[in-house]
């Protein structure tokens, strides 16, 4: 039988989740210095960064990047 499981890390994560772990990991201050994304840097919340981040590809893909970078710290 071949194996269909997805080699995509992302495949199954919410972006939310991506965003809570970060956070969890690094801290907003950390993470705005890392990404340089006002929703990280000026009245950081969870909301406030999904919202800006479902709407602006590139900065989502960068969250997803550092995210990918930082699976094997986690």
């Amino acid at each position: 039988m071949e194996n269909n499981a997805s080699k995509d890390p992302l495949h199954g994560i919410t972006l939310k989740t991506i965003v809570e772990q970060l956070v969890n990991f690094y801290g907003f201050d950390t993470l705005g210095e890392l990404i340089k994304i006002k929703c990280f840097k000026e009245n950081p919340s969870i909301k406030s960064s999904l919202t800006f981040l479902r709407k602006t590809d590139w900065a989502r893909k960068k969250v997803e990047d550092l995210y990918i970078k930082t699976l094997p710290k986690f």
